[in-house]
This record gives structure tokens, sequence and C-alpha cells, in this order.
């Protein structure tokens, strides 16, 4: 190296190693020019004496490059450099995948990895190859990105030994496509592009020794795109290893098909192919491997026939080659015997099963099968010989057929999936996917290995070719002065193989030979090239050859080359076989032709072939058929070509262990591979150059350490470098400076980090020298200080001590004289305290008697008192209670008074009272139910009686209690008596008789206080009751909450699965919505409209489909409202010639219908008008005329005008009968509602009467619960307590009686307004058919109705219009609505506008108006949503007014819950006539889909900011040096900073509050896009290695702490959205903490509670620590990690990335609005004159 000695002591060095290849030693004395020994330490301690012969071993690369996601970035290149990172990756970070220059190495683990994920295949969508961990995504979207970004096609180049994850890498592959391009017409596409997989590999696969799922042929999947989308896909393949089907070797398997079809053999549809388990049949038992690990073949051919179906391939078809199939194993279990010892001939059993089997299942003869199976036909010149085979020649013939069949078979099938796959568009560009075997070198290698190992050696040229020119093209981009150098080119190995006399050619020349051998072949190989470099002989004597390949010398026993070649197979069983019944097989067998014939029928093996036969014996198709050789060459050049014109990206697969075991590397097998796989080669080619490159910007970043202050001061970045690698590196030849990068030899970037770490080291031991230096004076000073200290305090303790002296001397002295004054003392206050005692007794025994003295007055009293409430109040009731009796029968008889003359009234209306023989039926039922309810009156005065009883013996019982309380107190006054007595021994008696008295009262008195303890216990047992009562309730109360938290929860969760319903019919809705374009789009070059059919069929077509689909009714109000509809569809007077050529052309059959219809009731009504013609002038007389004052307008107008027909004079008579049918008709109604109202009056007081007996019922429970809490003081009764309840329970069912009386009132109301409907139909319902003026006439007519009426005779808030209306107003309200156009109103205006609109339907009873304008406004808004899908603000602004629709709808319904913020104004606009709840729940969908499609809004303006503002904007300056140059960021400053992602929220959230939207609302969206934020986050910092780092987590955790700033500043703390951070805060404190020790385990596992462990892990994985500053996270800490967290949170689910396309369940409040509808403004800018306001 041009700076310094590299092999100094204390270097690391790698040396060979017989068991890890390579081991690390560190030089213990620096190497010298000369020495012939270098002396090493090994890891173990032990010293090596290494003995340098040609060249020094490989140096290491510095601690910060291992593991580098780029091989091509280490320092120093060579193979143990790279055997040691992949190690280090693999087993350390569990990183499978390692870049290489343009490879992408991919190590198998053996062991499935959430790293396949969707969300994990969005993360790397439309990134960087070199943003993100090597992953085989990157190399996918890099191919994907050239392809769409340039139009060149591209390729994926896959290989790899048996078992590396060759298939899994393709499959993971088309999976990246598909799910990325998705498809452009067929929605299936990608789905059988996918499903071509399991098909393949069932057909193509096979259990081997190193694979269980190994593919024994080579494929290319070309992956056709229209732009970006995929349109198809083409299959090819290469090289089926048919002698598999044949022969398996120990431990191997046959094709995957076989097994799954004997695994199925029970199922009904396969009955008949004779199958049974695969240890029966010859062609799957010789391997002794019929079941393989983690494969189950019965649930695998369900895939495949699932597959089938996907594919196209119907059932019929699938049954039939699953009979070929069954066929070939029959036919391997075909006994083949000899004739005779010397095997002359053979023959075959005719009651062989398995013959038997065969020729049905094919629909072959036996005995033609038995025949040709046996024998050849041998043709000459002129005739033809029938030729024996024997025995191996028999059974060579049956394998060579079955092959064959097999060869067809998958040929077939592969066809068949490229039928389904093809594009009839076809496409522009492609990308190939080429799934090929790797090198192959076994012990004994035979034609398929010869064929393999060529195919490799193409590939490698091909390789070699792009690797050289990728490399030259840099050097020549970056304009850097470098010589060409020669790579080692396999051209000669090619030549040898391909050239003219190669060893393909020789080959082809013998299998032309009839009697051409395996060893004739060989030596003309030994002739012709053994003067090759690349061709050798071995050194035994046998039949083989030695070809020097670019993996290795590779030695091939040329036993078998020629017949596989040939590839021959009888004709004669061939041609029996296309004369089969079987249709496929037919077609299997002609596909090719006649071009598989025999060789050996073209043999001679008697006298008669002495002679050379005729050209024209021959058959015409062996001169045309190829060798199996030629096949392969040709279609290896066409897959040459076919990658030449595409850009290739390698992917090379290494297979870790032979023993499948996960996460184990063996460094011998993985070496073998990566000398095969030329990884090793793009290492020697990057080597030769400049290997390490650096942009300024990164290596000033990196190295700004070195540079000097004066270099600091040029003019530029370029310049700096220059003027630091000039002084740095010397020598001009190490390093390159090009446009925008700076270029290192080998070697050089590691002594740029030694230099670095020397300047930094030189640094600290400055630091901490005057470190060290200010912690010496500091302590100095600190013991300085404390000497003094010590002095200080020694002195005043000594002093202290003198002074405690003086004080002891004077002490002792007050001492004793205070001693004799305590003595003294202490006897004067004991005898005080005698005397105090014996003064307190007395005392405390006169108080306690006049204390119990004025209890039991005050229970006295008490007792009294309520006593004599209860009297009084009982006599109340009784009182009471026979005044209501008494006015119930007064009543009674005067209703019955007034029911007899209704009846009377009504007589004269006979015919009317038919027509409303239900509503009589209804007065009856009522006047029932009104009886039935006085005898419950009745009934309950009994009861009340009754407990009046029981309550006046009750008070029995308490009397009683109070007696034997006055006997207890007459007790305690003789007890005072004996105390008395007691007092007076005391003073007159002598001592020793005083004692013995005092004894035996204070025995007695010692029983008194016994009783008073048990009286005590009672009391405290039964408020022990009392609370375990309380306590019971408390658990019943807890209970209750807990149910109810359980019903919220059920209520989320069903309403989560509800909104994801609503997304998933959003996501069909739009589907069909494209379709529906799609057609109409289809339909216009076939189908022109006029302007005025489309506008019609635009705003009017859901009006007349209401009016064609409207049932006929029958009785006269159906036959009125039939009159209303004739009217609303007949207009009156001229029509503009618009609408009637409107009318006249598109509505022509609806409208004919409704008149046709209209007329067949006008003439049955004139039938029933001319029945009862002589009735209704009889009752017309007395009718008075103010009666008929609001049918005024129908004598202007009468019936026949109002539908618009001529009058006559034959019709005025009928006309008038009408009118005076309908005047008295008029009359019935209202006297049955006068009846029904004075039912409902009685009704009303019978209820207040029934709520009087209520309260004072629980008055008197009141009362009695007073009672008991008194008597309950004393002792407890049970009998009391059970009465108590009983008497509650007798409550509890007189409310609910009273409820269900209440609920009869309200049903009671609801039909007295049916019947008010059906009398103010005719009179109040008229629809405006003329222009605006007429609309504003009938309005007045319609206000001086008493039934339109306001109660206050205001404005009733609601906006007059017309069916044909309704499309204007859709346009003008939704479709062509622009807030800024009216700045000022509402932002929710277009809600209360239809509303309004709503409400004149209601107050019209037109339900069906009604629900046509919400349905019309639901279409319309969503036709807006789809033209402004991505702009926030119209989503926000629909997304507030259809809230404020809905919140509407609930706020003026019959639902009182919704009534609790209204004021009386609001109050008088509900809604009365229809049911909005089937519109309600519309919108409530319709609000659901507008707010996930605003979150869908959100997320794609906010996911190209999240990543560039959480992970690559750095607030903090200075922390990126610490980042390691194995691990370079983008030297572009980030797209976007966090006060930009800031800025952007505030935005939405601004949006949200301009247009109205709730505050809830607003905080779930908000809390939804943390969370994406929060998810997007933590995915790219668990899929980028250079973002786990300990600066990162600093930077990470301030812009959290930014985030959570900017929610406390917009009130945002309570919204839930801090919780959806929680994650990343603790993904940025575990980058923090320290990762070391089992305590610092435990830490961090009680840290990370939010977190899953595989996010833990893989995170500690992927830690990188700061160089020279911390140390690499052991494996066995994270082992430690892993187990502490699957102790603690157990197997949960594998999954490794956040799902950021979870949506929480959302929830729409309801609030009221505080706007009158009478005072809303309407601008004039929305053009609504056609509206009127009422």
């Amino acid at each position: 190296m041009a700076a310094g000695n590299p092999y100094a002591q204390g270097a690391r060095v790698w040396i060979p190693d017989s068991v890890e290849v390579w081991r690390v030693a560190e030089i213990t004395r620096g190497y010298k020019e000369g020495d012939a020994i270098l002396h090493l330490r090994l890891e173990d301690g032990s010293a090596l004496a290494y003995p340098i012969e040609f060249q020094l071993p490989p140096l290491c690369n510095p601690d910060c490059l291992s593991g580098a996601d780029n091989l091509v970035a280490l320092s120093h290149l060579h193979e143990p450099a790279v055997l040691h990172s992949l190690r280090r990756r693999f087993l350390e970070a569990n990183a499978i995948y390692t870049y290489c220059g343009i490879i992408l190495v991919a190590i198998n683990p053996y062991k499935p990895l959430p790293i396949y994920e969707e969300e994990v295949i969005y993360a790397y969508s439309g990134r960087e190859m070199g943003d993100m961990d090597p992953h085989i995504f990157a190399l996918a979207e890099e191919a994907y990105k050239q392809m769409v970004r340039f139009g060149k096609n591209q390729s994926l180049i896959i290989s790899g030994e048996s078992g590396a994850g060759k298939t899994a890498s393709a499959k993971y592959a088309m999976r990246y496509f598909t799910t990325v391009g998705g498809c452009l017409c067929d929605s299936s596409m990608e789905e059988k592009v996918l499903a071509s997989s399991p098909v393949m590999e069932a057909f193509g696969n096979a259990k081997t020794t190193r694979n269980d799922n190994s593919s024994r042929f080579g494929k290319y999947i070309e992956i056709g795109f229209s732009q970006v989308h995929v349109t198809g896909a083409t299959i090819k393949t290469y090289l089926l290893e048919k002698s598999r089907v044949t022969f398996q070797a120990k431990a191997e398997r046959n094709y995957h098909i076989f097994y799954q079809l004997c695994a199925s053999a029970t199922l009904p549809e396969l009955q008949g192919l004779g199958l049974r388990g695969a240890e029966s049949f010859h062609y799957t038992c010789q391997g002794q491997c019929t079941a393989a690990q983690s494969t189950d073949d019965a649930a695998d051919l369900d895939s495949t026939r699932r597959a089938f179906l996907l594919l196209g391939i119907p059932e019929a078809d699938q049954l039939e080659l699953f009979s070929i199939l069954a066929a070939i194993l029959h036919l391997g279990n075909i006994v083949v015997r000899g004739r005779d010892r010397r095997g002359d001939g053979c023959f075959v059993e005719p009651a062989d099963e398995a013959l038997g089997l065969f020729c049905t299942l094919l629909g072959v003869e036996a005995s033609q099968v038995m025949r040709w199976l046996c024998h050849r036909k041998l043709v000459t010149a002129g005739e033809t010989y029938l030729k024996p085979l024997s025995r191996q020649q028999a059974l060579d013939s049956r394998d060579a057929l079955a092959k064959h069949l097999y060869g067809q078979v998958f040929r077939w099938m592969v066809s068949r999936v490229n039928r389904a796959l093809r594009s009839l568009e076809g496409h522009h560009t492609s990308i190939g996917i080429l799934d090929i075997y790797g090198f192959e070198m076994f012990e004994l290698n035979s034609f398929e290995q010869f064929c393999i190992n060529y195919a490799n050696e193409k590939l490698q040229q091909l390789f070699n070719l792009h690797v050289f020119k990728l490399e030259q093209e840099e050097y020549v981009t970056e304009e850097i002065p470098w010589v060409f150098v020669d790579f080692c080119d396999n051209q000669p190995c090619i030549e040898l193989i391909e050239g003219r006399l190669g060893i393909l050619d020789l080959l082809n020349e013998e299998c032309k030979m009839p009697q051409g051998s395996d060893g004739s072949w060989a030596q003309k190989l030994y002739q012709t090239h053994l003067s090759s470099s690349q061709f050798q002989k071995p050194k035994r004597p046998m039949d083989a050859f030695v070809i020097c390949h670019f993996a290795g010398k590779v030695e091939y026993q040329c036993d078998g080359f020629v017949e596989k070649n040939r590839d021959a197979v009888p004709e004669e069983l061939v041609g029996l076989l296309r004369a089969s019944k079987s249709a496929l097989l037919a077609e299997l067998l002609l596909e090719e032709g006649d071009s598989h014939v025999s060789l050996q029928s073209r043999r001679s093996s008697g006298p008669r072939m002495a002679g050379r036969p005729s050209r024209r014996s021959l058959p015409s198709s062996q001169k045309s058929k190829k060798s199996i050789s030629s096949q392969f060459k040709a279609s290896l050049n066409r897959l040459m070509e076919t990658l030449g014109s595409t850009t290739p990206h390698y992917i090379r697969c290494i297979k870790p262990n032979d023993g499948k075991q996960p996460f184990v590397f063996d460094s011998r097998r993985a070496v073998e591979q990566l000398r095969a796989c030329g990884v090793l080669e793009t290492i020697r080619i990057s080597a030769s150059g400049y290997p390490s490159r650096w942009t300024y910007q990164e290596f000033l970043g990196r190295y700004r350490a070195l540079v000097s202050r004066e270099e600091l001061m040029g003019g530029n970045e370029k310049q700096i470098c220059s003027l630091a690698l000039a002084r740095l590196l010397q020598d001009p030849s190490k390093y390159q400076c090009g446009k925008s990068k700076v270029f290192f030899r080998a070697g050089q970037v590691a002594y740029l980090e030694e230099l670095q770490y020397r300047r930094l080291r030189a640094a600290c031991i400055l630091l901490q020298r005057h470190l060290r230096g200010w912690l010496a004076r500091r302590c100095f000073g600190r013991a300085r200080a404390a000497a003094v200290c010590l002095q200080r305090h020694a002195r005043g303790m000594l002093a202290r001590r003198f002074v405690r002296m003086l004080r002891r001397t004077r002490a002792a002295v007050m001492l004793q004289k205070t001693l004799r004054m305590v003595l003294a003392q202490r006897s004067y206050l004991r005898m005080r305290q005698a005397v105090i005692t014996i003064q307190a007794f007395a005392r405390g025994m006169f108080a306690r008697r006049l204390y119990q003295q004025m209890v039991w007055h005050q229970k006295a009293v008490v007792i009294q008192a309520a006593v004599r409430g209860w009297l009084a109040r009982t006599h109340y009731a009784r009182l009471r209670g026979a005044i209501i009796y008494l006015q119930c029968c007064y009543r009674r008889v005067r209703a019955c008074r007034e029911l007899r003359r209704l009846r009377v009234e009504a007589r004269s209306v006979e015919h009317y009272k038919q027509l409303h023989k239900g509503m009589e039926i209804k007065v009856i039922q009522l006047q029932c139910r009104l009886d039935e309810e006085a005898q419950e009156k009745q009934r309950l005065a009994e009861q009340l009686s009754g407990l009046n009883a029981a309550h006046a013996e009750e008070v029995q019982c308490l009397r009683a209690e109070m007696q034997r309380l006055r006997e207890d107190a007459a007790r305690d006054a003789e007890v005072q008596q004996l105390k008395e007595r007691l007092a007076e021994l005391e003073r007159h008696s002598v001592k020793n008789c005083l004692g013995q008295e005092v004894e035996e009262l204070r025995q007695r008195l010692a029983e008194v206080e016994a009783m008073k303890l048990q009286l005590g216990e009672e009391r405290d047992t039964l408020i022990q009751r009392m609370l375990e009562q309380s306590q019971d309730l408390e658990e019943q109360h807890q209970r209750a909450a807990r149910e109810s938290q359980g019903l919220l929860q059920e209520l989320e969760e069903e309403r989560a699965r509800y909104q994801s319903l609503v997304q998933e019919y959003t996501r069909l809705e739009q589907g069909y919505e494209n379709l529906r374009d799609e057609v109409a789009f289809h339909r216009q070059s076939t189908l022109r409209r006029s302007p005025s059919s489309e506008s019609f069929l635009g705003s009017e077509s859901s009006y007349l489909s209401s009016m064609s689909a409207a049932p006929s009714r029958d009785g006269s109000d159906q036959q009125a409202e039939g009159l209303e509809e004739h009217w609303q569809l007949v207009p009156e007077g001229p029509q503009p010639s618009g609408e009637v050529l409107l009318n006249g052309n598109v509505g022509q059959d609806p409208f004919e219908k409704a008149y046709l219809l209209l007329l067949g009731q006008l003439k049955a009504v004139n039938e029933e008008l001319a029945r009862t013609r002589e009735e209704l002038r009889r009752s017309k007389a007395p009718m008075e005329p103010e009666e008929r004052k609001p049918l005024d307008f129908l004598k202007r107008r009468n019936i026949a005008e109002m539908l618009g027909l001529g009058r006559s004079p034959e019709k005025v008579a009928a006309d008038d009968d009408l009118k005076h049918a309908y005047d008295a008709m008029q009359v019935a109604n209202r006297l049955l509602v006068s009846q029904l109202r004075e039912e409902k009056q009685q009704h009303e007081e019978k209820v207040e009467g029934l709520h009087l007996d209520i309260c004072s019922l629980k008055q008197l429970s009141q009362q009695q619960a007073a009672l008991i809490q008194d008597l309950q003081q004393h002792q407890g009764q049970e009998g009391l307590q059970h009465h108590v309840l009983r008497l509650k329970e007798e409550n509890w069912e007189l409310a609910q009686k009273l409820e269900k009386q209440e609920r009869t009132t309200l049903k009671l109301q609801k039909q007295l307004r049916a019947y008010a409907k059906q009398i103010q139909e005719l009179t109040v319902k008229r629809e405006v058919t003329g222009p605006a003026q007429e609309l504003a006439t009938s309005a007045v007519v319609l206000s001086r109705s008493p039934m339109v009426l306001s109660p206050a005779g205001l404005s009733q808030a609601m906006l007059a219009w017309r069916m044909e209306d309704e499309g204007r107003i859709i346009k003008a309200v939704i479709t062509d609505y622009k807030p800024q156009s009216s700045p000022g109103v509402l932002p929710d205006l277009p809600a209360y506008i239809l509303f309004l609109c709503f409400r004149h339907a209601d107050h019209c009873y037109d339900e069906l108006r009604a629900r046509s304008l919400l349905d019309a406004a639901i279409d319309a808004i969503k036709r807006v949503m789809k033209k402004h899908s991505d702009d926030f603000d119209m989503v926000a602004l629909w997304l507030a007014n259809t809230c404020r629709l809905l919140n509407c709808l609930h706020q003026y319904s019959q639902d009182e819950s919704y009534w609790q913020g209204n004021t009386a104004r609001q109050n008088n606009h509900r809604l009365q006539n229809v049911d909005p709840q089937s519109s309600c729940r519309s919108l409530g969908a319709l609000a659901i889909q507008l707010y996930q499609q605003l979150i869908r809004t959100a997320e794609k303006r906010l996911k190209p900011m999240i990543v560039a503002a959480m992970l690559e904007s750095e607030p903090i300056q200075g922390l990126s040096s610490s980042c390691p140059p194995g691990h370079r960021r983008s030297s572009a400053a980030p797209a976007y900073t966090l006060p930009e992602l800031l800025q952007q929220l505030g935005s939405f959230r601004a949006a949200l509050d301009r247009h109205g939207l709730a505050p809830s609302v607003g905080h779930q969206a908000l809390r939804q896009l943390l969370f994406l934020i929060s998810g997007t986050t933590l995915n790219y910092l668990l899929l980028r290695k250079d973002t786990c780092s300990w600066s990162r987590g600093i930077q990470l955790r301030y812009n959290i702490s930014q985030l959570e700033q900017w929610l406390r500043a917009e009130g945002l703390q309570q919204s839930g959205a801090r919780e959806v951070l929680e994650p990343l805060v603790q993904a940025a404190q575990l980058l923090q903490v320290k990762k070391v020790t089992e305590e610092d385990a435990g830490a961090l596992c009680s840290l990370c509670t939010v977190l899953s462990p595989q996010q833990v892990v893989k995170i500690l994985r992927a830690y990188t620590p700061a160089v020279g500053l911390e140390e690499r996270v052991s494996p066995s800490f994270i082992s430690s990690v892993e187990k502490q967290l699957q102790d603690q949170y157990g197997e949960g689910p594998s999954q490794l990335l956040v799902d950021t396309s979870h949506l929480f369940p959302v929830h729409l409040p309801f609030t009221a609005s505080p706007v009158h509808l009478d005072e809303l403004p309407i601008p004039d800018t929305l053009d609504l004159a056609f509206l009127v306001r009422l």
C-alpha cells in the first residue's frame, strides 16, 4: 500500500483452513520484505508460523465494513471476505439476500420468513435499488422500473443447484410483477399466471436427495406488459428429465403428480383408474421414499386441479389426462418373462392385471400390446420380418414408451398453460424469468449433467460480457482513465462442446451410425480433442472424459450418452397408441407427427442384414428427426438470443447446508457454489479496477476529520477531496476523481478507515488528558477542603466535650432536686386521681340514666307519629278511591248517553257505516278495552284494601313490640331502684355487708350489660346482612357493567365488519361503474340519442319507474289517490312543444298505462255512485253549509277537469253526485273522529287516575320503608322484609300495566293520525302542475287550509317542488355546486336544502318522492366523488354534508332520543308521515364510504412524504457522520421534511374544520393518518438496515416528539392519536438503549410492550453500531431477548410488517343542528328560483 505497511503488527489476515475454508489470524510480528514466514496468532490463542510461498495471505476488512449490503463495497475484495460477509449476514442478522454488484445472492434459510407479505411488496414498489435492504423484490422493482422507463425488455436469470431455492425465488418474482403490474383487461390474468406454478411443479418437480421440490427441467417465463399492466405470459421449457419417470435413485421420488394421484385414489372420480398406494407401482417405489416431509399429496392434487380449472382445462380433460398418467404407472407394472435361459425371447402373460388396466385406460387391444412389447418389425428392401426381443430389450422398450408418453403429456400441459396465459392484444414489453439448473458436479455425471453444464457455460459467458460491459461504462461515464483488462473467457470450452467436430458433433455423428456405441464415441473424442487444454482423459481405464469448465473440472461417464441422445421410441407401440379411442392420447402423439421411430427396427441380427438396406426402406421421418443434443443446442441458442436482447438481472441461489437445517452455514458448500455461480468472478473483475466508489458529499461526511482547515477553504467539494486525497494517499494510481465520485483501489478505504481511527484516537487521548488533569485538580481541591473540615470538626468536638462535662455536673445537682420533687408530686397525683375516678363513675351513672329516659321518650313519640299518619293516609286513600269510582260511574253514564245520541245521528248514513265497518269495530274494541280497564281498576282497589288489612296487622305487631319494650323499661326502673338501694347501703352499712351487696349488684349489672351486648350483636348481625345485600347489589351492578362493556365491544366489532362490508360494496360498485362506462363507450358507435331523450332519461327515469311500478289499491281512499296520481300525470292546458315531444316519444307507454288505469278506477267510482245516489240525496238535506267549506275548490273545479277530460252534459249529474258523496264521507269521518277523541279523553283520565293511585302507593311504600328502618335498629324481622318485597313487586306490576296503557294510547294516536291522513288526502294533498306562479297560488290555498297551518302560524320551513324538478335540484345543489361561488354561506347548505325538500314530500304524504330524492342525491354524490376522487376538499365537503343530512333526519324524526337539544321551534318542524330509517341506513353507508375515500385521498398525499420526513431528514445536524461506510445513503437531500409533513396534516385538519365536520370524525381521521405514518415508518425501519443505528434512533425520537408537540398544540391529546405512535416510540427507544448484558435484555423486553417479538428481533439483528463507539449486538443477546419475548407473549402470529391498509372502525356521532330551518339563508347564486319556500 502506498501509505504504510498493511502487514504490520496487529493486522488481521485470512489463512486457509480444512474445515472452515478460511479462518482469521492476527499478525504478531510485522512483515518485512524477504521474510519467508509470517508469525500469526489464531483466535484460540495458539501461535502459528505461516510459510509464505507465492503470495501473502489476504487481509481482513475493518469491522465497520463487515456485513455490508453490497459485497463490492468491501475494501479488500477476495474470496474469504465475501464468504465471511455472507456468513455474518446470514447467521447474525438472518439476512438471506446480499448484493454483489449486479448479482443478488440469495441463501436458502430452510425456514419460512415473514418478508414476502403484500405490505413488503408495496414497500419496495417505487423505491430505488439501494434505498432498501437487499431483497428479490428490490431486484424485481429495478427490472420493472427499467422496463417502464426505457421501454426495453428485461430478464431475471435465477440459477443455483438443486435445493438452493430457485423455484421459490421465481414464484416470488412472479408474484411481485403480478401484484405491482396488475392487469389491464382480464382481472383473472394475474391469478392464471400464479396458477401456472402449482401445475408446473406437479408435472416437472420431484424429490431428490438435496431438495424436496426440485425442478427437473429448465423454464423461461416471459411475462408480457402493455405499458405498466400485465397482459399475459408464455412459458418455455428445456430438457425435462424423462429418465426419472422409469428410474429413481435411493431416497428420491418420481414426479409429484404420480404421488398426488395415488394419495387421492379413493376419490369417486378416480375410482376407475385402478390406482393404489405409491408403494404398489414399480415407477414410484424404486427410491423407497413414497412420502416427502412437509408435503400433503392429496391437498396438492386439489391445488393442481383448481389451477387447471383456473387455466381453462375442464374436468373431462383433467380426468382423461389422469387416465394417461395412471396408464403409465400400470405400464411399469407389466411383467415381462423370458422364454429360456439364453434370453432369445420373452412374453407377457395375457392375464396380467397391469396389462389389462393399461389397455383399458388407453383404449387399445391387449394382444397388440403384448405382441409389440416382445417383438420388433424389421423392414428390408422388399420384406418385413418380426424379431423377438430379449427380456431386457423388452423392458427397455417399455420404459422408452413410458418416458415418451410422459414427455408428450408434459409438452401438452405446457402448451395448454401457454394457451390460457396468451393475450389477444399482445404485449409491448416483457420481463423474462429464467429458472435454470445450476452447475452440477456429482460422482457419476451423465448426459443430463453434460447438457446442464453446457447451458451454464453459455450463461456464464453472457454474464461475464454483461458485467465487464457495465464496469467499463461506469468508468467511461465518470471520465476516468482506465486500462481495459482482459477477463476469464470460457469461449474455448464452449468451442470444445459446440464447435466444428466438437463433442456434440461427434455425438450426433455416432448416433447416426447403425452400430454406434458409447465406446466408439469415446475413442473418437480422445483422438480429436486430447490435445485441447479444456479436454482431458481420466487415468482410470474407462469410457470417460474430463472437461475443464469455468467452475472446475468435471468427469463424465460415456455410458448412455448415445442412447439418451437418440431418444428412440418403438414405432409399432406409438402407432398402436395413435389408433387409441382416447382423443387426448391421439392429440398427444400427433403433435410431432411420425418423428419418433425406433432405431432398432433398422438393425439386423441375421444373414439377411448382410447387404446394405436401400435409402427408400428408411422412414422419411428418420431423415428429419433431430437428436436431443441438437434440439437442446438450438433452444439454448434461441434463449441466448432472447437474453441478449434484454437487460439481464442475476439471482444466484446458494444452498447453505446439505441437511436442510434452518440458518446453518456450511462454508465449504457455500464456497463451491460461489465459485460455480460466478460471484467470485464478479469480485475479481471489480477488484481489478476501482471497487470502492464514494460521492464527494459522502466522502466529506465520513472523513471530515482527516481534512485540514486549509483544505476546507477550497472552492467546491471535488477540490477539497482532491487536496485531501493527494495528502493522504501519495500514490495517484490508488484513486481517481471522477465527475461526481471518487474511486479507490482495493484496500484504500481500509487504509482511510485506519487513518481516521488513528486521528480520532489521538483526539480522544487529548480529550482524556485534559479530562484527567481536570479530574485530578478537582480531587485535590476536594481532599484539601476535607482536611480543613476535619480539623474544624475535631477542635469543635474537644470544646464540646469540655462543655458537656460542666453541664453533666450541673445536671446531677438538678436531677437530685427534681427527683425528690417528682416523688412527692407522684404521691399527690395518685391520691387526686383516685378521687376524680370515683366522681367520674358517679356522674356517668347519672348521665346514662337521664339519656336512657330521653331515648325511650323519643322512640315512643316516633311510633305514635307514624301510626297516626298511616291511619290518616289510609282514610284519605279510601275516601279518594270512592270519589274517583263515583266520578268514573257518572262519566260512563254520560258517555253512554252521548254514544246513543251519536248512533241516532249516524243512522242516516248506513252505507258509509258499511264502508267504515272496520272503524266501528275499532271503537267497539276500545269500548271493551275501557271496560276491562274498569275491572282492572276494581281489582287494584281490592288489592289496595288487602294491603291496608295487612298494614293493620303489622301495626298490631308493632304495638305488641312496644308493649315488650315498655316491660323492658319497667325492668330497667327496677334496676335503677336497686342501684339507689346500693347507694343507701354504701352510706349506712358496715364495710363487709356493703362489699357483699355491691358484689351482688355488680353481678346483676353484668347480666344487664350482657343483655345489651346480645342486643348489640343482633344489631351488628342485621347491619352485616344489610352490607352483604349491598355487596350483592354492587356485584350485580358490576356484572351489568361488564356485560354492557362486552356489548359495546361487540358493537365496535359489528361496526368494523359493517364498514368492511361497505368498503367491499364500494369496490364492487366501482367495478360495476367501470363496466357500465365501458358498455356505454362501446354502444356509442351504434346508438345515438337526441339531447332531449338523454336529458329525459337522466332526470325522469326514477319517476317513470316508480309510476309504472305503483300497485293498484281498493276502496275510496285508494281511488282518490289514483285520481290524484292521474292529476299529476296528465297536465291541463297546453304544454311546451319540447315537453309534448318528450312525452310523446319517450314516456308514451308509462303514461298510457297510468291513463287507462285511472279511467277504470273512475268508471268503478261512477258505478258505485249510481247504486247509492238515492241514499246520498236523502242525506244531503240535513248537511250544514259550513261542513262543505273545505271543499269549495272542488265545487269550483270538478273531478273531470282535474283529470283533464272534456265535460259533457250527460256527466254533470254524476259529478254533482260525486261531490255529495264526498261531503257525506267527510261528515261520517268527522263523527268517527269526534268519537275517537272522546274515547281518547276518557282513556287519558283513566290513565291519570292510575297515575294518582301509583303515586299514593309509592308514598305508602316510602312510609313502610321508614317504619322498617326504625324497627331494624332493635331487631330483625324477616317476615316484614318479605312482605315489603312483595309490595314492591306489586308496585312494579302496576308500573308495567301503566306502561302498557301508555303504549296503547300511543297506538290509538297513530290510528287517529292514519284516519286523519285518509280524511285530509283529498283536501290537502295537491301537487302543483303549472309553472312557478301556479305553484305559489296552490301554496296559498294550502296555507289557508286548517290542516296545513303551523301551530304558531309561522313559516313551515320547507321548499315546495315537483317531481320533474328533481334533476334540477340535484344538479344545482350537488353536481354543479361550488362553495367558493357563494362565500359566507353555511358549509353544509346542500344538506339543509335537500332536507327542506324532503320535508315538503313528507308534508304531502309522498314517501315515494322523498325516497327518490334521497336516492338521486346519493347517486349524484357518488358520481361527484368518482370525478373528484383525489380532491381532499371535495371529499371532506360531501362527507360533512352527508353527515349533516343524516343528523337532520335523526333530529327531526319521531325518535324522542334525538330531541334533547331541540328548541320548541325545531320540534314543530319534525317529520310526521315518512319514516326515514331506510334512508338513514343508506346515508350512513354513504358516509362510511366517503370517510374511507377521504382517508385514501389523504394517504396518497402523505405516503411519498412519510419516509423522507421521518427517516431521511436530519433535523439534528452532525449525527450522520457516525453512519458506517458500508451503509451509505443517497447524497441528494430528502424530498420532504418534517415541517412539510406537519403542514400537510395541518391543512387536512383545517379542511375538515372549514367544512363543518364533527370534531370527533376529524379526530378519527387524524388518528388513522398518524397510524399510517407510524406503520409506514416502522416498516421502512424494519426493511432498511442503514436506519437501525443509535443516531437514527435519536433523529426518529426527535421527529416523534415534534409530532406529539403538534398534537398538543392542536388539542388532539385525547383523540387516540398518541397511542398509534407508541410502536414507533418503542422502536426509537430500542435503538438507543444498551444491548449487552442479561439485565439489558430484561429491561428491553419490559420496554417493548407494543412491538411484536419478530419486530424486536429484526431491529436487533439489523442494528449497526457506531464505528469505534459501540460493540455489535451479540447473537447470544439476541437469542436471550427472543426467548424472553416468546416466554412473555407466546408464539404469536409471524407477521413482521404493520398492515398500513387497516382502517379503524369509524363512529359517526349525532350532533344536533342549532340552525332553525325557517331562518336558513339560501343565496341566489344557486339558481333555485323554481323552488317556493313555504
